[in-house]
This record gives C-alpha cells, sequence and structure tokens, in this order.
C-alpha cells in the first residue's frame, strides 16, 4: 500500500485561495484523510508559470499531515514528449516524491499522456507521471475507486477546494 494524496486548488473570485488535500492508499485510493488550507493571498496567474502560483498551496494544505509517498495532482507533470515540465513536474521538484498528474481535457502537445477510460466514459483522463512509469501510473488511476470517469477521490478533492462540501 502507498500512502497517496490528491491536492487541487481554487481561487475565488473574490481573492485568495483554497487549496484541498484527500489522502488515502494506493492501490483503490478510499479517501482517510481530508484537510483544506485558506491562502489569503495567492500570486497573480502568469501563463508558463501556473506553478508558482499552485506550489504555496500545494505545500500548506500538506503542511501538519502525515507525509504521502505519492502526489496526484489536477493537471500535466509535463507538456510534452520532451519534458517540458508542467505543474506535476515542479512539484516533484519542491517534494521529491512520484507525482501522478490527471488532467480532464487533452493539451496539444501532450502527446505522450496516457488517456484512462473509467466508469464507460466515452471521454479519458490524460495521465502523466514523474517518478513512475507513465504506465504504472495509468493503472493505478484506472484502479482507483468510483464508478465514474472522474475516480472519488478526485471527485471530493476538487469538490473541497471549491468549497461544495
Amino acid at each position: 500500500m502507498i500512502r497517496s494524496g490528491a491536492v487541487d486548488v481554487d481561487y475565488p473570485d473574490s481573492g485568495g485561495g483554497r487549496a484541498a488535500l484527500v489522502a488515502g492508499s494506493l492501490p483503490g485510493f478510499a479517501v482517510e484523510t481530508e484537510r483544506v488550507a485558506w491562502l489569503d493571498e495567492v500570486e497573480a496567474y502568469v501563463p508558463g508559470q501556473f506553478y508558482r502560483r499552485e506550489l504555496p498551496a500545494i505545500r500548506a494544505v500538506l503542511a501538519g499531515v502525515d507525509p504521502v509517498e505519492l502526489l496526484i495532482v489536477d493537471g500535466y507533470v509535463d507538456l510534452d514528449p520532451g519534458g517540458r515540465p508542467g505543474l506535476g513536474a515542479h512539484v516533484h521538484e519542491a517534494l521529491g516524491i512520484p507525482v501522478i498528474g490527471v488532467a480532464k481535457t487533452s493539451f496539444h502537445t501532450a502527446t505522450h499522456a496516457v488517456p484512462v477510460l473509467r466508469g464507460g466514459a466515452s471521454k479519458p483522463l490524460f495521465v502523466t507521471a514523474t517518478g513512475l512509469p507513465r504506465s504504472d501510473a495509468a493503472a493505478l488511476v484506472a484502479g482507483m475507486c468510483g464508478p465514474f470517469r472522474m475516480p472519488d477521490a478526485l471527485r471530493r478533492v476538487d469538490a473541497l477546494a471549491r468549497g461544495r462540501v
């Protein structure tokens, strides 16, 4: 069993940011722990530097919880087959743990992402990874709990980040 976390961050129009974490064990990833952290101030969005906005929020929500051995982020680890870093690569560099990126939409240069169909969906999730093979990451995402396209843990962390819980 691998103690894993999934993180997501939302930026309300009123300002600030809400970071959410759910943690559990892979394979399966049934949610065992939840945490939300509020940031009063966040950096402005800068195209190509999204990680600068996300990393402080991810660090804040991970602070004070039992360490995770693997982290799942909403988005891409790398943006092309050449390894142009996306959010997940920066998280991996900052935290030193394997990172799986799960994106809901395709990115035109991310031709290396592994499509994963779940729950009878016709539209795949796009999986990238660092610190473990993409094929292993895709298998872990495919095997996560939940009957829908989005695994239960990722649906839950999204709802927490958006304040819909």
